[in-house]
């Protein structure tokens, strides 16, 4: 039998729930496992946790994905990925979990069933509750649905008392209700302020960087808490490019800059000092970046975010490393026009367009988990502007969070080192005089919440990033 009620919504405190809460309803499905109840409606939006403590867990999070896409689910948004100590069992391995947003035209039912179909094709069996498992895919919101039925319960009953399963959900909103389907779930959860605030009774971010959950991003063999400290582009990333990016500087093609690349990435990826460090391939071009992750490149750094290669989002999809979105307009040549500095607000505006393109990566197959940001220092922008965003990050990721927790979440780089706004603003016309003036903006940058920074004179700044970490770290503490 079905029974649909409509819920009031009483919600407050989240930025928009009113106006979606008072035009919309969410529905309560109780029933036998019957398909003849199944919801047939367009498109339902749902949200699916995915949990992994056994074998390669990132490789079972990658597989679980491409079967899922496989099978009617239109992967949307991800969660950001946390590493995280067994909860209810805990004489077991540490899990990885995330959780991702998905449209799909399954119902309910059928969706549960193809979910635990791809559980038991990826080695999962009966097993302990709570125990060991290869993979774990939990529905915990269905479209407007509360269901109710032998064999599933919709929201998932456990996740008010999961840090782990609300971690990742959370990173899947925005602070802006973006849908009234989105405005029901918050209205199911268990807690007067919604979703936010159930996260935060929980303990919200306070709970992240603790031994019980760490947000982490893959890169190489491990997985790297990116928070715990700053990391120098120079020191302990090698970015190595072929093609000047520089105002008005002319692009040579793809064949090219490969010529140029691999050589020296090979050369450099030889050198036993390099065992311990990070390699990054700077290009826009995606044969470029396959080629380089071939030969041995960690993450790929595209100055245009996948916007001057159509097959790039694709391309790092399919490679599977860390991708360093940067937000420009236009391309080398034309950034610097009078069009592409038009800004009303720079740091919202960089906010939305990089935002943008965190959209388009992750519809492509680009996790958010993979998303290291990047806002474009002396690209596309004045001097003012540069100045505007070193002290602005705070705003950039505020303004992120409005659409996307998880994108919001992710690192940060920067790299104002020896930009020509330093020069006039010192009037150091020769870049190498400009070192001072870059130390003084990377710790801006620092302080500001950048967690990678990009540089030249690597012994300076390294000593700078120590000593801002320093503070950092006690700053933490007296807090």
């Amino acid at each position: 039998m079905n029974l649909f009620k409509k819920l009031l919504s009483t919600k407050h405190g989240i930025i928009g729930a009113q106006k979606y809460c008072r035009a919309t309803f969410c529905s309560i499905l109780h029933s036998a496992v019957d398909h003849s109840v199944e919801v047939h409606s367009p498109d339902q939006e749902v949200v699916i946790a995915l949990g992994s403590n056994v074998g390669d867990r990132l490789n079972n999070f990658n597989q679980a994905l491409q079967l899922m896409r496989k099978s009617g689910i239109h992967i949307t948004k991800h969660g950001c990925l946390y590493e995280t100590a067994p909860a209810y069992v805990t004489d077991q391995p540490r899990f990885l979990n995330s959780a991702v947003r998905a449209v799909t035209k399954l119902g309910p039912h059928e969706l549960l069933g193809v979910l635990k179909t791809i559980e038991r094709n990826m080695g999962r069996s009966g097993g302990i509750r709570y125990g060991p498992r290869p993979i774990d895919l939990d529905i915990l919101f269905y479209g407007k649905y509360q269901i109710g039925s032998d064999k599933l319960t919709v929201p998932h009953e456990r996740i008010w008392e999961r840090p782990f399963v609300m971690a990742p959900l959370m990173d899947l909103l925005g602070l802006v209700i973006d849908s009234d389907t989105v405005a029901c779930w918050h209205s199911l959860s268990t807690d007067s302020d919604g979703l936010f605030g159930l996260w935060d009774k929980l303990g919200g971010e306070s709970l992240i960087g603790k031994e019980g959950m760490k947000r982490v991003l893959p890169i190489r063999n491990h997985l790297w808490e990116w928070s715990k400290k700053t990391s120098v582009m120079g020191a302990d990333i090698i970015d190595i490019g072929a093609q000047s990016t520089r105002p008005m500087a002319s692009r040579i093609s793809a064949e090219e800059e490969l010529d140029r690349l691999i050589p020296v990435l090979e050369a450099v990826l030889e050198m036993p000092e390099m065992e311990e460090k990070l390699v990054s391939v700077d290009t826009f071009y995606s044969d470029v970046a396959s080629e380089a992750v071939k030969k041995g490149a960690h993450l790929v750094n595209d100055v245009s975010a996948g916007q001057l290669d159509p097959n790039m989002l694709k391309m790092v999809a399919s490679l599977d490393v860390p991708y360093i979105a940067m937000h420009m307009r236009g391309d080398p040549t034309t950034m610097q026009s009078r069009d592409n500095l038009q800004y009303s607000d720079v740091c919202s505006q960089v906010a939305s367009e990089l935002f943008s393109r965190v959209k388009d990566a992750e519809l492509s197959g680009v996790p958010a988990w993979r998303i290291i940001l990047d806002p474009g220092i002396g690209f596309s922008k004045k001097t003012e502007h540069n100045l505007d965003i070193l002290t602005g990050l705070p705003v950039i990721r505020s303004e992120i969070a409005k659409r996307s927790l998880a994108a919001s979440h992710a690192p940060l780089l920067i790299g104002p080192s020896r930009k020509r706004f330093l020069g006039e603003i010192c009037n150091r016309p020769a870049a190498g005089e400009r070192d001072p003036a870059t130390i003084a903006s990377v710790t801006a940058g620092i302080f500001g919440g950048a967690n990678i920074v990009r540089v030249h004179n690597v012994r300076d700044n390294v000593d700078a990033v120590k000593v801002c970490d320093a503070m950092l770290k006690e700053r933490s503490i007296q807090l």
